[in-house]
């Protein structure tokens, strides 16, 4: 039974802390709730998984009588400070236990075999966590499983732990397991993993070394400005030449000139605008509108309603092979979605269901979907749908390798301009006038030639 460490605060605004077994988090946050006790943090601290019902209630007792006497548990009234060789320790030695990426694809491949070959939840989960090196995850899996063996479904738990687990990757395993199909949920999950991966390590090799010469010219030009044009000026004056530096390095000087003079002008302008950007995107309509901007953005737009509709298909396709009704294929599929538009598409096509509509026409509407999507819909409802949508998922697969391929082919090509243009006026503001000075121009001025 796992244990944890538990500060809550009571009806009269007392910390109390305690520690205690009970079968996983999402119970201890009932109970405390019920004992009028507000959680604050709960930290699982490590126990052996109990197997047999008995122990469980005897643990559950033993909670309940510690509610029972809560007076006369520890009263804090406040968090103890870390020392600074604390928080060292703490911050260096906790390194090696923090839950990567990584673990949780490990984890996912090996669960996915475990079930193909025929393991259930239960002793797949027990294999997995004795071979699970980084203690921290090793409890949360342990967390997983006591909720298992309590009837509950392993997305249940996951839930508790959206700053482990992606929100894509737990309701993908929600649908396997409504439906029926968390084998296949989990190869789609692995596949999820990897493909997110690979693109993000295609984008960083293209974007980071750009993004570092793009700064570091950046650097050079406002220090070249600050330093390097000063000295030529009064290099100028001092020796009473005419010639004057060009009429961009003028105005940009003046221009850091001015930002550092009134540095606060522009800062407050840039947060103004940056949480009013914020402020709207949390609001109902603003949501919707940055989630359409998404799909409609350059260059990235059309890939991520591509990743979107892709694994909504599956789902769906995940549902209907196990003898689901579109309606609650839909239903249950819907949880894969986090963008807004599409949420509401695809309510839509659920009340068209219910309403004796097409479904399919509210996907139409949107113009999000390509016409060969929409036309391969149609023509799946006229014959064999799960038959039209598994052929609509390869088709999209190779929809999304083409779409990336255009991605990887122009995106280097706008990250060279952006950092073409900043090299150009560098070499107009900085490089110019100190070509001026090598040349030797200017003296012929100051002595009257």
């Amino acid at each position: 039974m796992p244990t944890y460490l538990y500060r809550a605060v009571n009806t009269k605004g007392k910390t109390v802390k305690n520690k205690v077994d009970v079968a996983n988090k999402r119970i201890l946050i009932k109970l405390l709730k019920q004992n009028e006790l507000t959680p604050i943090v709960i930290t699982r601290v490590g126990a052996k998984a109990s197997k047999t019902k008995k122990a469980k209630r005897k643990n559950m007792n033993q909670f309940q009588d510690v509610l029972k006497n809560v007076n006369n548990t520890n009263i804090s009234r406040g968090n103890r400070e870390l020392s600074v060789r604390e928080k060292i320790r703490k911050y260096f030695f906790g390194l090696g236990n923090r839950i990567t990426k990584r673990d949780i694809v490990v984890f996912t491949q090996n669960f996915f075999l475990l079930k193909k070959a025929n393991f259930n939840n239960i002793h797949a989960l027990s294999t997995i966590i004795g071979s699970t090196e980084n203690p921290n995850f090793k409890g949360i899996l342990e967390d997983i499983l006591a909720g298992v063996e309590a009837g509950e479904n392993m997305y249940t738990t996951m839930e508790y732990y959206d700053n482990i687990f992606p929100y894509l990757y737990i309701n993908m395993i929600k649908v396997g397991e409504l439906s029926g199909s968390l084998t296949k949920s989990l190869d789609q999950a692995v596949k999820y993993l990897d493909d997110s991966e690979a693109l993000n390590k295609k984008i960083r090799k293209i974007l980071i070394p750009n993004i570092i010469q793009f700064v570091g010219l950046l650097v050079m030009l406002i220090v070249g400005t600050l330093v390097a044009i000063p000295t030529i000026q009064n290099l100028f004056d001092e020796l009473g030449s005419s010639d004057t530096l060009p009429a961009v390095t003028l105005w940009f000087a003046g221009v850091i000139d001015m930002l550092i003079q009134y540095w606060f002008i522009p800062t407050m302008g840039v947060l103004a605008i940056v949480g009013s950007i914020i402020f709207y995107i949390n609001t109902p309509k603003g949501k919707y509108n940055f989630h359409y901007f998404k799909y409609k953005m350059p260059i990235f737009g059309q890939l991520i309603f591509a990743l979107d509709f892709s694994r909504l298909l599956k789902a769906i396709l995940l549902n209907l092979q196990n003898g689901m009704r579109i309606q609650d294929a839909l239903e249950v599929s819907k949880s894969v979605v986090k963008n807004y538009v599409l949420l509401s598409v695809i309510e839509t096509s659920i009340n068209n269901v219910l309403i004796g509509s097409s479904w399919i026409e509210p996907i139409e509407k949107s113009g999000l979907a390509s016409s060969m999507i929409v036309e391969m819909l149609k023509i799946g409802m006229q014959t064999d749908l799960t038959e039209m949508m598994d052929k609509l998922v390869e088709y999209m697969e190779i929809d999304i390798n083409q779409i990336m391929d255009k991605i990887m082919a122009v995106l280097p090509e706008v990250v060279y301009s952006i950092v073409g243009v900043v090299l150009i006026f560098f070499v107009i503001v900085v490089l110019v006038p100190c070509i001026q000075v090598y040349m030797g121009n200017f003296l012929f001025s100051a002595y009257g030639v």
